[in-house]
């Protein structure tokens, strides 16, 4: 597999290529020969580069959630900011999104390499979560993976939901007050901690005041 800090421009275009591939396509759907060609080489150059389809996905899965996670840091202390903000970013980027959800409805539980980027991710999110409720920030009679669970799927309630999401001028509105209630909800289930101004309905609106 190429490495990851590969400058190979000819790996760029392939990961480039796929990353517009496995959005639009998911991973079934997805084809090599598309991808080389997008990426101007040939299939056999692929899978010089990677050993199989679905390691290419992986690999463009893992740099998408990197850039996810650098974007949208965790904030163990105040969960209501970080959906709105995990809200904001998934609207902003729906490939990024559509990526991500075709890696959960296609590959197949367990079968995750050890080093797998999504699990480390959860691994440390959790433990985040644990020492939050350590330290008094959150209450630890909940189990971290369901805080986790819980404002991850309130955080992209909306995000994939094109057939009910007005375009238009109407759009901005409507998202700015979807987004006011996901950071409500997460409000009433995990408060930001004591000494933390919660967000009011007119911050949970504006994505710079949360």
């Amino acid at each position: 597999m190429v490495p990851r800090n590969s400058t190979d421009p000819t790996s760029d275009r392939i990961v480039a290529a796929a990353t517009a591939e496995f959005a639009r396509h998911g991973i079934a759907g997805a084809r090599v020969e598309r991808i080389a060609k997008a990426a101007r080489t040939g299939k056999e150059r692929v899978y010089a580069y990677f050993r199989s389809k679905e390691a290419l996905y992986r690999f463009v899965a893992a740099r998408e959630l990197a850039a996810m996670a650098e974007a949208v840091p965790l904030d163990a202390t105040d969960l209501p900011g970080y959906a709105g903000r995990v809200h904001d970013h998934a609207v902003q980027h729906p490939e990024r999104h559509r990526l991500m959800m075709w890696g959960q409805l296609e590959l197949q539980p367990g079968q995750a390499p050890a080093d797998d980027p999504f699990q480390e991710s959860l691994r440390r999110k959790i433990e985040q979560l644990r020492r939050a409720q350590e330290a008094g920030h959150l209450d630890p009679a909940w189990e971290p993976e369901d805080i986790l669970v819980f404002v991850s799927q309130l955080a992209l309630s909306w995000a994939g939901q094109t057939d009910l999401t007005p375009v238009g001028e109407e759009r901005d509105a409507f998202l700015a007050a979807h987004r006011a209630a996901i950071v409500a909800a997460v409000q009433r289930l995990f408060p930001a901690a004591v000494g933390d101004t919660a967000p009011t309905a007119a911050d949970a609106q504006n994505p710079d005041k949360v």
